[in-house]
């Protein structure tokens, strides 16, 4: 996920005492990169990954580049018509910016589409909002939507949903939304909400939120913002507290209980400092209409060892554990038995070691048919050092140990460099996804950024 917006919170000292359990592989799948952002009209470091609608075209966002400044694009790709032909990029909406417009500016998460083609993002700011970052009036931050035009050509359809106004409401949304069955959009603010006096300066201080939109009854209404949860960090002078800063890409379960994570907060002894090494938690809906939520912690962690930072959020496996990352490592979360309330927590691997692997991951692990799961690491792997794509396989007994075959080490450009978001799959089992640097646009430092596909 995109960093140079959000101001890191802790240092990595002591990261590379993560060691991996198993030595890297490589599985040499072939990597191609489908497009590569200039930094001008076509937009310039994606936000986020990519997401598929039913035709096979790819869409997705960037925080920088567009026709009228610095203020973030979101494009489709669509396939070649003769195979190896090159993907064509088409810009589908530029922002406009908060100046005179109170449109959106600089996307800070990817996009999700619904079943007609819809498509759904946040941005980090823009809107109605009285936001002011440094002595500026930026914005608080939009969700947005973007409906697809009835005749192919004509323009796309933008609506703000809901503008962000700095209070108790939220600031700085981040990450991925998430849908429920009935419509209603989930997702994050890193800072806003009220509660927290020492989460950041910059941004208003308050430690964040996980927030609910709810649709309009009728066609043209306005959709309605429901704050879930106001995080409070840890308060100055103490040692333990709540989650700070939450990570979008909420999971949902049945009972519509949301299980995410806090990129800090919870324990503020150990080595990440008085912010906290950050939270796992779930939010379970109230017994009755209008009652508060309920925020438990699922795990609260303590050091690199234990894992630190998570940056992404959770998943349910088919075996109904949740699956995670921190800064160097991949964990599950198991319930314990019925009325202890606690979970537990497993490493399964660790990265960032000396053997050559992959460092940071990030974006949502995915999962295959056969269990698997695969993502991203933003550091590591091979002769560049520039990330990579792994697959996690599952162990072939109760017992063993995860192992790990990294398919593609990024290379420097024309390669991409640094991808930080979800991969996805297609219909032929291959993987599709961004990288924040590399490709060919050489006006942006570290270059503008590709889309690129992963294949066996």
């Amino acid at each position: 996920m995109k960093r140079s917006i959000f101001l890191m919170l802790v240092e990595l000292t002591g990261l590379w005492m993560l060691l991996a359990f198993v030595l890297p592989a490589s599985a040499s799948w072939k990597e191609q990169v489908l497009y590569s952002f200039q930094g001008g009209s076509d937009g310039a470091v994606p936000a986020g990954g990519v997401v598929f609608d039913k035709q096979g075209n790819l869409y997705g966002a960037t925080t920088y580049g567009n026709q009228y400044g610095e203020l973030g694009v979101v494009y489709e790709l669509s396939p070649p018509a003769k195979k190896g032909g090159p993907w064509t990029e088409s810009l589908i909406y530029s922002f406009l910016g908060k100046t005179g417009y109170n449109d959106g500016m600089n996307p800070e998460g990817g996009l999700i589409i619904d079943s007609s083609g819809n498509l759904y993002g946040t941005t980090a700011y823009g809107g109605a909002g009285g936001c002011i970052l440094l002595g500026v009036l930026y914005g608080c931050g939009t969700v947005y939507e973007l409906s697809a035009p009835q005749h192919k050509g004509d323009p796309w359809t933008e609506i703000i949903l809901y503008s962000f106004q700095s209070g108790s409401d939220g600031y700085f949304p981040w990450g991925n939304l998430t849908f429920d069955k009935a419509g209603n959009l989930y997702g994050a603010t890193s800072f806003g909400g009220g509660n927290g006096n020492a989460c950041n300066a910059y941004y208003g201080g308050n430690c964040g939120t996980v927030f609910k939109l709810s649709p309009p009854k009728q066609n043209g209404g306005q959709w309605t913002e429901q704050v879930l949860h106001s995080f409070a960090g840890i308060a100055n002078g103490q040692q333990t507290g709540d989650g700070a800063n939450p990570n979008g890409g909420l999971a949902l379960d049945r009972k519509g209980a949301i299980y995410g994570t806090t990129y800090a907060g919870g324990n503020g002894a150990g080595p990440c400092g008085a912010a906290g090494c950050g939270t796992a938690f779930v939010l379970k809906p109230p017994a009755r209409r209008g009652a508060a939520w309920t925020e438990n912690m699922l795990h609260v962690f303590t050091n690199y060892s234990d894992g630190a930072l998570p940056r992404t959020g959770l998943v349910f496996g088919s075996d109904g554990k949740l699956y995670g990352t921190t800064l160097g490592s991949i964990f599950s979360l198991e319930p314990r038995p019925k009325k202890s309330g606690s979970w537990k927590k497993v490493n399964l691997y660790g990265f960032c070691n000396q053997n050559g692997g992959g460092c940071e991951p990030e974006g949502n692990l995915i999962f295959d048919s056969s269990g698997n799961f695969y993502g991203t690491t933003y550091y590591g792997f091979g002769s560049e050092q520039r990330g990579s794509i792994f697959r996690l396989k599952a162990p072939r007994r109760n017992g063993g140990s995860w192992t790990i075959d990294y398919l593609h080490g990024f290379l420097n450009a024309p390669d991409g460099l640094f991808p930080a978001a979800n991969v996805v799959f297609d219909k032929r089992g291959n993987l599709y996804s961004t990288t924040q640097g590399g490709g060919t646009g050489d006006s942006c430092q570290n270059y503008c950024g590709t889309v690129f596909e992963v294949s066996p």
